[in-house]
């Protein structure tokens, strides 16, 4: 079988930050990793399943909404993919940066987490989903376009 793109990036050179994993058409995929591949840390799967509704939900109330196509974890729970239509790589950041900003301030109710919306209503920490962004929501406040491609991180290193 052909090899996914996910699988010929070398994992051995990928941080937290924020990359473009492929282009189809007008769907963007960029991978959002908030521990290093390998690293022998890994995000919680109850941290993990929090940020995913809050991720999703805040990327599917802002003005982008119709853009957004999916928002999900990674199997290897290192960050989640996130995929866009019809943006720019900026908006795409920003729609990230205000997302990771918006799950550090949460207090309340998860979205959608009761028995009859979640199939898995009662593993979430929204405790450990705030301290799981914390170094993703640094190392992004400063990102530029140019930064989302694989490549560049590499040349700083």
């Amino acid at each position: 079988m052909e090899k996914i793109a996910s699988f010929q990036v070398d994992h051995r050179y990928i941080g937290v930050g924020m990359y473009i994993s492929r282009v189809d058409t007008d769907i963007i995929t960029y991978d959002i990793r908030m521990v290093k591949p390998n690293g022998g840390e890994y995000l919680e799967t109850s941290a993990m399943h929090t940020i995913e509704h809050l991720f999703a939900t805040f990327a599917r109330n802002t003005e982008y909404k119709d853009r957004v196509v999916y928002v999900g974890p990674m199997g290897c729970r290192t960050g989640f993919y996130l995929l866009l239509r019809g943006m720019t790589h900026d908006e795409a950041i920003k729609l990230v940066r205000d997302s990771f900003s918006f799950i550090s301030t949460y207090e309340g109710e998860i979205p959608g987490s009761s028995e009859i919306e979640c199939g898995n209503y009662k593993e979430h920490d929204l405790e450990g989903a705030k301290a799981s962004i914390e170094e993703l929501l640094i190392k992004i406040e400063e990102y530029k376009a140019e930064m989302l491609d694989y490549s560049w991180h590499n040349k700083q290193q």
